[in-house]
């Protein structure tokens, strides 16, 4: 339970030997051989700016590496604007070694024109429905451009994170200048960054038979690097590699595992969280805190020279959305005393949203069973105060945490029973945060059939049919409130109901609908219930084919349906030719 402990008693020092006993004896998992995705980049450059900056940026990329620079003007005060054609034979720029290309944009282009791609394959058009032009290949001869300086007010590829070789800058802030050419001219050749996600698409919950479910990642990640792909059946969820940037919003926000981080993965990150914690106790150390913090922020304050507290241990992470919040309510069933998530400046806004989304969500679980909110706290870039603070509350538990199901809901599930132990669980039903992966669902028996079609849609084993008995069953635990269920369902008798169950009952499979199965009138065998057979006879009672005693056909299970059907064509055979 939640209990305050007395500041005085812990001994910090002791802290920081058994922290460095735990780094010393658990390394951080890391995938030594990465899977990788290469760029290729030629340097061809394309630099969008008004005269005066995309001039400048020329005359400061002189000399440089870069194969070819083409200029494109934003700027309707310059001269007539250049035709493509003529733009494209420009003679090279005296003093320049690279061949340089100018074109002065109308409004009508600068609206029109469309960047996308990445390093080496930056695809950049003037969108006329007629005939869409090309840039690269009018000014360059080439599919693309390789590089883009884009110095404009509002960026034309106008994204959190734009993709690997998209810079853009204040031109007039002197040291965003240099590092920005500088950075433009060191992109020629090629470079490999890590491929950071693995997809199965078999435990996506998105889609399923035309239907749209979980858009989790969708609209999470910063940099666009997602989207959902139309196939033959159905949409999947598509990641591209070359725009990922490793950010990890996707992966935390999957609910079913269906996305995972690999740098490292999700499930190594949570078992060594908990390793490190018993390793900890072991070494004597009292009431550990541990601080969530990307590995660009802890290089910075360890160059600083700045440590954090004994009682601080830091779990570095790519980007700070590689862990949500069933990892912070891993650390505390695993006997973390308080979680802490060190923001830095650079964080794209989605992510920043997405992390306070995570915390509400962590925070109103917590409530629900009974633990301090507080336990878990975003904290402020460079807030050395709130990140060495001492904790207010005791561990909840000094029991290691083995994790031993590889599905990440069911990993979740182990936590929340583990902290409903250690609390006190309302009983009730609590509100979430809108979009929450919690919750569970009604069932309108007078609508229900029991045709089980949202059993066949549900992405996780939430529903299950009664086997012999027809039956609908439903284990709340599994819910990850996709909606492919009400969708699917042909009735509308399924309503999705949002919330997080703090009971035992969350556990348990329940029975949504039951009905006395209908037993074949030929065999005795059960293969429907009474309200199908009904509905079905009611639907078809105009149908031609089961006109008279045909009805009775519907009565009958598939065997003796079709043994009805011989027999009616050996008494009679134009009997068919009727229908």
């Amino acid at each position: 339970m939640n209990q305050r402990i007395q500041l005085a008693s812990i001994d910090d020092q002791r802290n920081a030997e058994a922290r460095e006993a735990v780094r010393q004896r658990i390394s951080w998992p890391a995938n030594l051989t990465p899977a990788n995705v290469t760029y290729h980049s030629h340097g061809h450059a394309l630099v969008i700016g008004s005269s005066d900056t995309a001039e400048q940026a020329a005359r400061a990329l002189q000399g440089s590496g870069l194969a070819s620079l083409t200029l494109l003007i934003a700027n309707t005060a310059d001269n007539a604007a250049h035709s493509p054609e003529a733009a494209s034979q420009d003679a090279p720029h005296q003093g320049h070694a690279q061949p340089l290309v100018r074109h002065v944009m109308t409004p009508g282009q600068l609206e029109a024109l469309r960047i996308d791609g990445h390093l080496g394959a930056f695809a950049v058009q003037i969108d006329d429905n007629d005939a869409p032009l090309n840039l690269a290949r009018a000014f360059i001869d080439r599919d693309h451009f390789d590089v883009v300086l884009d110095l404009s007010a509002r960026p034309v590829l106008a994204r959190e994170l734009p993709p690997p070789g998209y810079v853009t800058l204040d031109w007039f802030d002197a040291d965003r200048r240099r590092d920005g050419i500088e950075a433009v001219a060191e992109l020629v050749g090629e470079f490999d960054k890590p491929r950071y996600f693995q997809v199965n698409s078999d435990l996506c919950a998105h889609s399923s038979s035309g239907n749209t479910g979980c858009t989790r990642c969708l609209d999470v990640c910063p940099a666009d690097a997602i989207s959902s792909h139309q196939g033959r059946i159905e949409s999947q969820i598509e990641i591209d590699p070359y725009l990922c940037q490793g950010v990890g919003s996707c992966t935390s926000a999957c609910p079913t595992g269906a996305i995972e981080f690999r740098l490292p993965d999700t499930r190594r990150q949570q078992d060594t969280l908990s390793s490190w914690l018993a390793a900890y106790r072991e070494a004597g150390g009292q009431a550990p805190v541990l601080r969530f913090i990307t590995h660009d922020s802890q290089a910075a304050e360890q160059a600083a020279g700045v440590a954090p507290a004994g009682h601080v241990m830091d779990i570095p992470l790519e980007e700070l959305g590689a862990a949500g919040h069933d990892q912070w309510l891993t650390a505390l069933a695993s006997g973390a005393a308080e979680v802490r998530i060190q923001q830095h400046p650079d964080m794209p806004p989605r992510l920043s949203t997405f992390l306070v989304d995570q915390l509400a969500q962590a925070q109103a679980l917590l409530s629900a069973l009974g633990h301090d909110p507080a336990r878990i706290q975003l904290l402020g870039a460079m807030d050395e105060q709130a990140r060495d603070a001492l904790p207010m509350l005791t561990p909840l538990t000094d029991q290691p945490l083995t994790l031993t199901e590889p599905d990440k809901r069911a990993r979740l599930n182990i936590v929340l029973a583990r902290l409903g132990k250690l609390g006190a669980p309302s009983g009730q039903r609590h509100a979430m945060p809108q979009g929450a992966a919690y919750g569970g669902i009604q069932v309108d028996s007078d609508a229900c059939t029991l045709c089980h079609a949202c059993v066949s849609n549900c992405p996780t084993p939430a529903l299950s049919s009664g086997g012999n008995t027809p039956s609908l069953n439903f284990r709340e635990a599994d819910c990850v409130q996709c909606g492919l269920c009400e969708q699917a369902c042909p009735e509308d008798a399924i309503t999705l109901m949002p919330g997080f169950l703090a009971a035992d009952e969350r556990e348990a499979r329940q029975v949504c609908h039951e009905e006395a199965p209908f037993e074949c009138i030929g065999c005795g065998k059960p293969f429907a219930t009474a309200s199908t057979v009904a509905n079905i006879k009611a639907k078809l009672a105009d149908h031609p084919y089961f006109a008279g005693d045909a009805m009775l056909r519907l009565e009958m299970c598939e065997d003796c349906r079709v043994k009805d059907v011989w027999k009616t064509m050996i008494r009679d055979p134009d009997a068919q030719l009727k229908v």
